[in-house]
């Protein structure tokens, strides 16, 4: 997904012009002076700073420089940044700013053909040659010591450039075998000299088995190890490989984060299929796995039917790697399965400027998308190019199965929850799931839970300060729990007076339990207590009243209205409630002033 930042009305035909142009592109909006796109923003550095963030291509249709002065802040590695182009809002000009090596630069110029535009690339091989040196493609690496600048200035002056080794993206450069300017293809280490760039293909596969609970420090020293004693440069590694039943084992995932390389996990039937290739088959190996090798294995089914083995399997007290080499570069992420990923992630009440940045880049990177209609309703264009998997409300332990089966499988997937999804949410049900009734697979997934917004805060906020005061939530809801057990925690929250909020108050079949719970605190409050019906929070029909205990009429509350009782001391001060903690009473005012 591309998203095009539109500033000003001025420039929606523009966005809409490159809309047309780029797949899948998206019209995000500055909402004070734009409408009619696909999303609105309220802060232009935030929008920019959150999408930038979650790796997402950006078309500013608006001035370079203001694009440059908001996202200075988060530039800090240019190996890793999405493209980010300016546009001018007549369509005039297309300049890439960021990430010309990442796309940037191929994007400028769909954009300024589809506009008939001009595009100011400045990146000089690139301009020459279309060729970056100093951002090879992907597959490659450059070998660190080379000086790029002084290489492609010589270049630019006219010299020509001797080649070893097979690289089809250098072909457009100017050959001769006797330059001083040399470019060497290799997954061996090398030593950096004056006039010569060495570029890695990934074409190298690392295989690793280890022990439950191997140390990560000594896995990666196994690894370094073997890879110095080969002479073979970690920078040609493709990725790291094992079999399955390791993917959530810490060593592997500690290696491909010191390699910054991919991890990923093959079935032992596939590892079982290489034994002819093993150097060593262990029968050992299979009577505990099923597999007769898994770092040689995993290795060569890594490097692909073509590939050998360079590297026999090595051992340490706890660890074996191996190494094999592929006929040519790969991706590393494309060879066996990732280790799945579920976050479980809270949307707070549903509108964008209650979501956490975290929650928005979670949804950002994932696969797949599981939740109740309406919450994926809510995300709006976050959820575009994403698997969907939609149900109704009380399908909530179909849900969590589905998003675990999902990322056993390999996805990277998110449980959508609205408010805090760990408080009566889907969180506490994926764990109890884990806990309950695990099927294979789920305990290597990795599982991460996004806070957000809880109704309870969302609810707070508007109201004023009620929870400035000790505070409990109850549901109210009997389906899962009895009502005598709901019941004795009313009574003991009313006889602590703590302000109370009140879950799932009532449904169309439950209209007796908020009736019975008022009862119980009519019983030690006053009739005069503060009492907020919270509806539809941070939504377009939201609504936030204030009656009090007295007055208050359940049959005014349904299933989306959050109901918070004030305590005792709980006061109200012109439109605003709030539970006083007594700190303006120990501070010392001027005479005639009070607090």
């Amino acid at each position: 997904m591309t998203v095009i930042l539109v500033l000003s009305a001025g420039a929606m035909d523009t966005a809409r012009r490159i809309a047309a142009i780029v797949p899948g592109a998206r019209i995000h909006g500055w909402a004070p002076r734009v409408s009619g796109t696909d999303a609105g923003f309220s802060d232009v550095g935030a929008e920019l700073r959150l999408l930038f963030g979650a790796g997402i291509p950006i078309v500013g249709v608006c001035a370079a420089g203001l694009l440059i002065r908001l996202l200075a802040p988060v530039l800090t590695d240019k190996s890793t940044e999405p493209p980010v182009l300016a546009v001018a809002e007549d369509g005039s000009a297309v300049v890439p700013l960021l990430g010309g090596h990442h796309g940037a630069n191929i994007l400028a110029r769909e954009i300024g053909t589809g506009l008939g535009a001009a595009v100011a690339i400045t990146t000089a091989s690139d301009v020459r040659y279309g060729i970056a040196l100093d951002e090879p493609p992907p597959g490659w690496s450059l070998a660190a010591g080379g000086d790029v600048k002084a290489f492609a200035a010589a270049l630019l002056s006219g010299q020509g450039v001797a080649v070893t080794g097979t690289a089809p993206w250098l072909d457009a450069l100017p050959r001769t075998d006797t330059s001083r300017l040399r470019i060497q293809i290799t997954d061996a280490m090398t030593t950096p000299e004056p006039g010569l760039l060495v570029y890695h293909p990934h074409r190298l596969a690392i295989g690793v088995g280890c022990e439950r609970g191997a140390d990560p420090d000594a896995v990666i020293s196994l690894v370094q190890a073997t890879l110095a004693e080969a002479g073979l440069a970690g920078a040609a590694v493709a990725g790291v490989y094992s079999l399955d039943l390791k993917a959530d084992e810490v060593a592997i995932h500690a290696v491909a984060t010191m390699l910054q390389r991919p991890a990923r996990f093959f079935a032992a039937a596939t590892l079982e299929a290489e034994t002819p290739r093993l150097s060593a088959p262990s029968a050992a190996v299979f009577q505990a796995v099923g597999c007769h090798g898994v770092a040689e294995a995993a290795a060569l089914a890594a490097a692909g039917p073509d590939g050998i083995l360079v590297v026999t399997k090595r051992k340490s007290a706890r660890a074996t790697c191996a190494v094999a080499r592929a006929t040519a570069p790969f991706a590393g992420s494309d060879r066996g399965q990732a280790q799945g990923r579920l976050a479980i992630v809270g949307i707070g009440p549903g509108c964008r400027d209650w979501r956490t940045p975290e929650a928005e880049r979670l949804i950002a990177a994932a696969t797949d998308l599981v939740g109740y209609h309406l919450y994926l309703d809510l995300l709006g264009p976050l959820t575009t190019g994403k698997q969907h998997h939609g149900s109704e409300l009380g399908d909530e332990t179909a849900r969590a199965t589905l998003a675990l089966e999902l990322a056993a499988a390999g996805r990277s997937v998110v449980l959508v929850s609205s408010g805090d999804a760990g408080i009566y949410a889907m969180a506490t049900l994926v764990f109890e799931l884990l806990d309950r009734a695990p099927r294979p697979g789920w305990r290597r997934i990795a599982v991460q839970v996004s806070p957000g917004i809880s109704a309870l805060q969302a609810a707070a906020a508007r109201a004023g300060a009620p929870l400035g005061h000790d505070f409990c939530a109850i549901s109210l809801s009997d389906l899962l729990t009895p009502w005598p057990v709901i019941e004795t925690r009313i009574l003991a929250a009313a006889a602590a007076d703590f302000v109370i909020a009140f879950y799932n108050p009532a449904s169309l079949r439950r209209r007796t339990q908020l009736e019975r719970a008022c009862a119980i605190l009519r019983a030690h409050r006053p009739a005069d207590t503060p009492v907020i019906l919270a509806r539809n929070l941070g939504r377009d029909d939201e609504q936030v009243t204030t009656t009090t205990l007295g007055a208050l009429d359940p049959a005014v509350v349904d299933m989306l209205t959050l109901v918070v009782v004030g305590a005792t001391t709980s006061r109200r001060v012109g439109p605003w409630t709030y539970t006083p903690r007594g700190y303006a009473a120990k501070d010392s005012f001027p005479q005639g002033e009070t607090p």
